[in-house]
């Protein structure tokens, strides 16, 4: 997928977490944590950017996932622990390596969309992942997963802030 379609998947992704948030009384960590999510969307297409790195090869792993969530968590604890103390470092932890999961764990499941599909188990395993629904390139369906994914979240907010009150 392409730009439009990579924030409309993480905006769709992200919004349970965001509706969770928001309804226990955290919008703003809410929006921050959607902004973050929707601001990264596109670090594991660097790849394109980086010499001998093959599109769609490590950064669309499952292994990135993970070390994206870790460096989240880390940053988290230490905002955290240096903010507030334990609790708030293992909350924000938590909440770093949810974010930082979302982050990549939703442009692989766009670009599983698409033909070219994803190998995300590479190098253990090659098997490719893809549900074939349309080309990367395809702006209708690109701005469709945008609209998609702002709908989702905009009522994943005003859901959210209407449990809260």
């Amino acid at each position: 997928m392409h730009r439009p379609g990579h924030y409309g998947a993480s905006l769709a992704v992200y919004s349970p977490l965001g509706f969770i948030l928001t309804a226990l009384g955290a919008g703003e960590i809410a929006i921050l944590g959607g902004a973050v999510v929707v601001g990264g969307s596109m670090v594991p297409d660097w790849d394109q950017r980086v010499p001998f790195v093959r599109h769609r090869g490590p950064t669309h792993t499952i292994w990135f996932v993970m070390l994206v969530a870790s460096v989240f968590a880390v940053a988290g604890l230490v905002v955290g622990v240096s903010s507030s103390g334990a609790t708030a470092g293992a909350l924000l932890a938590v909440f770093g390596a949810l974010v930082g999961a979302i982050m990549i764990g939703a442009h692989l499941l766009a670009d599983a969309l698409t033909p070219m599909g994803i190998r995300p188990f590479k190098p253990l395993h090659n098997d490719k992942y893809t549900l074939d629904v349309t080309r990367a390139a395809n702006p209708i369906a690109n701005y469709a997963l945008l609209v998609a994914g702002g709908v989702l979240a905009g009522v994943a907010f005003v859901a959210g802030n209407a449990l809260a009150a």
